[in-house]
């Protein structure tokens, strides 16, 4: 079991195969409290299989997953189909799953800036308006970690933008750990903590920056790597979940 101040998300020596094919080798990844990690790598690299571990979706051949006892997860999937013809309203399709109030429906949207579409059907949103909602959807759960599979996917430049602050903003306001997966690398540059960069196994790992010069993310990506994360952030501090800028050597004695 984890400790109660340890990560909220321990994964050790993961491995997943599907008969003779290993999707997964040897993964290890922790996401802390007020923590964005975001996977990075290759079309089947294995990043949705590693989340949907993370999840208990997938069983894993090998290796351990430790959540905090109690945590609580806000799940927003790769890709949502609704039926065309099923008359399906934002409000009706984000009290599906349980009972939400119409204060606190009210108040997620505003949140994600999905307020002006609550009456509206699903089917008729926008790629950028579908993926608020979902974030909202997810974000009714209360979550301790956000797990985001390809959040802005289907998204112009603009909004893709827009949707990374947001995810900043909430883990800066709710306090929650961030596992993301994105292919977006000029955007999530800056806007993560920890880059883990997965080919079946860990290419690489660690600060944006680092990641970004790493042989083996230069090597999967190629002569282009670099100017894909030309939008960089400083990262000689760390920011609690206030948002406060904290110096890493601070952050490292804190930690031990």
């Amino acid at each position: 079991m984890a400790s109660k101040n340890g990560p909220l998300v321990a994964v050790r020596g993961l491995s997943v195969a599907y008969g003779s094919r290993t999707v997964l080798e040897n993964i290890d990844l922790d996401v802390g409290p007020c923590e964005i990690v975001t996977l990075i790598g290759p079309n089947g690299a294995g990043k949705t299989t590693l989340v949907k571990s993370v999840l208990g979706l997938v069983q894993p051949s090998s290796g351990t997953i430790t959540l905090r006892p109690g945590l609580t997860v806000g799940y927003m999937p790769q890709r949502l189909q609704v039926e065309r013809t099923l008359p399906l309203t934002v409000r009706r399709f984000l009290t599906l799953w349980q009972k939400v109030g119409r204060a606190d429906l009210e108040k997620v949207l505003v949140e994600v800036g999905a307020a002006h579409v609550i009456d509206s059907a699903v089917q008729t949103l926008s790629g950028g308006e579908l993926q608020r909602v979902l974030l909202a959807r997810a974000l009714l759960r209360r979550p301790d970690i956000l797990v985001l599979d390809e959040p802005v996917q289907a998204v112009d430049v603009h909004g893709q933008i827009e949707l990374f602050n947001l995810i900043a903003e909430i883990r800066r306001t709710r306090g929650c750990g961030v596992l993301l997966v994105s292919h977006d690398l000029h955007l999530v540059m800056a806007r993560t903590d920890t880059v883990v960069c997965v080919n079946r196994h860990i290419c690489c790992s660690g600060r944006p920056e680092d990641v970004s010069r790493h042989p083996e993310y230069l090597a999967m990506f190629g002569r282009h790597a670099e100017a894909l994360a030309v939008y960089q952030h400083s990262h000689d501090h760390h920011h609690d979940c206030a948002g406060e800028v904290v110096a890493l050597a601070e952050v490292r004695h804190r930690h031990g």
